[in-house]
């Protein structure tokens, strides 16, 4: 990923490639899918430098980047060329910005979330709409029309590659079902084959943490490092964890990976739903915070953006409710920077991902060790949607074709 003057597209050069190691491949089996993130993370790159980045033939790499501009998926960027010289000019190549798109959906305990996402991860369009019911039936069959709303109105003009579902729970992306969301009382429901046969589009389904780290793979700000080995802490109305080596995002035989809402943590008087007081989603979940600052007449809105713009606002008690957290935050972090020894671990928590205030408590409260390896969400403003447009995506990078 090499960076440009604000404002300046510079073409990578082979000279700009970092050094291969001995031993060094791209994870993706699929020659295109590593061609298309070479030219995410390189772009605007010229076919020759994209051939040394991927290890790729040059043959091969004008093949499939043929295929790639066929399909929409990058195109050739004349104006980021270098000035004219001897011989065949260099048109670079980059992602396409206007030509597809992915839907991401989020299923929250109290609201939907539908948006239109470009191939780098961009929100194009977003709505967020209250649950009527929480059953699946309603929840779905809702979901289904605004989706078919928000394509009508932003993505007529775009392809729409795929469809992504992320949500808090126990989720199993391979049979794309939700075994389990206590929050919303749901058991077993098959929101993938429900969505697929109500959209026509293929839908991949994943847990909130897992969607994030992707996310934070392909278009974060400390991606290079999320690859290599990382830890995302997810903390919403649900709790989750994902972890990742190798650029691999654990999921588990039956894809429970990163089940923490019980982790014991101190400092919590809060009486969980097992019964138990001390665990972690007990004492940090939004429903809970919200409803502390609802009792304490401290906010309108009711939700987390409500507390985070009681504090912007400059209510000091808005900002010693989120400071709790992100200390309780911050212990359960630390457990986990313990257990994994990640290269980077993110925390998507909402005081974190938008208050520098609560961010550096969270870090006080890890330890230098972890806290060096901190930091917040890179998607503050959209987490859902990016959450729910990365499953999609990370699809789209492995296999494009």
């Amino acid at each position: 990923m090499i960076d440009a003057r604000p404002g300046e597209q510079r073409t990578t050069r082979r000279g700009d490639l970092p050094a291969a190691r001995d031993g060094e491949r791209r994870r993706s089996a699929d020659s295109a899918g590593t061609v298309l993130r070479a030219i995410l993370d390189y772009g605007p790159i010229a076919r020759s430098s994209v051939a040394r980045a991927t290890r790729l033939s040059a043959a091969s790499v004008t093949g499939l980047t043929s295929s790639l501009l066929e399909r929409g998926l990058i195109r050739e960027a004349p104006e980021a060329a270098g000035p004219p010289g001897i011989g065949r000019p260099h048109v670079p190549l980059d992602i396409e910005p206007d030509r597809v798109a992915v839907v991401g959906v989020h299923i929250a305990v109290p609201r939907t979330t539908v948006a239109l996402l470009d191939l780098r991860g961009r929100v194009i369009a977003q709505r967020q709409d209250l649950h009527e019911g929480r059953d699946p039936g309603s929840v779905l069959t809702a979901l289904a029309a605004r989706i078919a709303a928000v394509r009508r109105k932003h993505g007529a003009r775009r392809r729409i590659l795929a469809l992504g579902l992320a949500t808090g729970g126990w989720v199993d992306s391979t049979r794309r079902t939700v075994v389990e969301h206590p929050a919303l009382q749901w058991k077993d429901v098959p929101v993938g084959d429900v969505l697929a046969e109500a959209t026509g589009l293929p839908v991949l389904v994943d847990s909130n943490s897992r969607g994030l780290l992707r996310a934070e793979q392909l278009f974060g700000a400390a991606a290079e490092r999320a690859r290599r080995s990382a830890v995302l802490l997810f903390v919403g109305n649900v709790v989750d964890v994902a972890f990742s080596a190798g650029g691999v995002v654990h999921q588990g035989p039956r894809s429970a990976a990163g089940a923490i809402a019980h982790l014991p943590v101190e400092g919590c008087d809060e009486v969980c739903s097992c019964g138990r007081r001390g665990c972690l989603q007990a004492a940090v979940s939004e429903r809970v915070l919200v409803r502390r600052a609802l009792e304490e007449d401290l906010i309108e809105r009711p939700d987390i953006h409500g507390v985070v713009e009681a504090v912007q606002a400059g209510n000091g008690r808005a900002l010693a409710l989120l400071e709790e957290r992100a200390r309780l935050v911050g212990r359960a972090a630390a457990l986990l920077h313990d257990l994994f020894d990640p290269e980077v671990l993110i925390v998507s928590e909402g005081g974190a991902n938008r208050l520098p205030h609560c961010l550096a408590t969270m870090r006080a409260e890890m330890g230098a060790d972890a806290a060096a390896t901190a930091r917040a969400s890179s998607f503050p403003r959209h987490v859902l949607a990016t959450a729910g447009g990365a499953v999609a995506l990370d699809h789209v990078y492995a296999a494009p074709l």
